[in-house]
């Protein structure tokens, strides 16, 4: 039995994505997140509360968006029965608050500064790398900042704030968002007033967004591939040091569920999990999406 009932992210299935691709401010794709969560926990508190079997995972959109995670949730309910998994995806900040306030047993984010000070202040108990994939800047066809000439990010970022066009922000505190911000930083500098926008969505409605804009934005490599056939843009820079993207899986200290925690963190990062994170965008795309990176962590119950 597989639950999604706190799924957010593609069209099909989303009960907490906000208005397609409609411009948010910033935050409030995640604010709504959260408030339907806090919302159905209250919900479900006589019924759900201290059931044995369901593990809460706050994650990322891109993995859901990524189509992974439906891939891994059904893999390890089918091992590990009678476990069910109810994600909630979000951006990286808001998966880690919902660890922090104790509303999921474990999370799997992509924010290393963000994952190791979850874990140095009490709120993680092991922090384990069990994945990759980069980040890519995508834009319109004919590039017209000409992106495709820059020799570094830095120079990638100034090419598209010297020519004015726009740059399409996920705005929502997730690793991308986060990522993003370090990658301005770097370069020092950023668009000014209304050339930078800012949606407050997951991956998905972020990468539609800067399709129909004909803007620039960065995404995970594993979304943009998924969507792309959907979508017009293409990727205008990649493969450099700072793209690179680790993706951690890390118990909550404390979790209602710490056994189905340790349960699902363990095998996630066994080798049938390695496996087909390994081979996920193989037959669709000739390549994986994921880098499996066989960690060897140790999760107790």
């Amino acid at each position: 039995m597989r639950s999604f009932a706190l799924r957010r992210g593609t069209a099909r299935r989303s009960a907490l994505r906000a208005g397609g691709s409609r411009p948010l401010a910033p935050g409030r794709g995640a604010a709504r997140a959260l408030a339907l969560v806090t919302l159905c926990g209250l919900a479900c508190l006589p019924g759900c509360g201290g059931n044995p079997d369901r593990v809460v995972l706050a994650t990322t959109t891109s993995t859901e968006d990524s189509g992974l995670l439906g891939e891994l949730v059904a893999a390890f309910e089918a091992a590990n029965p009678p476990y069910t998994v109810e994600v909630v995806a979000v951006g990286t900040g808001a998966a880690l608050d919902l660890g922090r306030r104790g509303d999921a047993d474990l999370v799997m984010v992509h924010d290393p500064a963000g994952e190791e000070a979850f874990v140095a202040g009490g709120y993680g108990t092991t922090r384990c790398v069990l994945m990759m994939n980069d980040f890519v800047i995508v834009g319109p066809p004919d590039d017209p900042a000409e992106v495709r000439q820059a020799t570094t990010v830095e120079d990638a970022l100034r090419r598209i704030v010297d020519t004015g066009v726009e740059w399409v922000s996920r705005g929502d505190d997730s690793g991308t968002h986060r990522r993003e911000r370090a990658l301005w930083d770097l370069a020092h500098t950023r668009p000014p007033g209304t050339s930078y926008v800012e949606v407050g969505q997951g991956m998905g409605s972020t990468l539609t967004m800067t399709s129909e804009r004909r803007s620039y934005t960065l995404s995970d490599r594993s979304t943009f591939e998924f969507m792309r056939d959907g979508l017009e843009l293409e990727i205008v820079y990649e493969r450099e040091p700072p793209l690179e993207n680790p993706y951690a899986v890390i118990p909550v200290t404390d979790a209602a569920n710490p056994a189905g925690a340790g349960r699902l963190a363990a095998w996630l990062v066994s080798e049938p999990a390695q496996a087909l994170i390994e081979r996920y965008g193989v037959e669709r795309f000739g390549m994986p999406l994921f880098t499996a990176l066989r960690p060897e962590c140790a999760f107790g119950a």
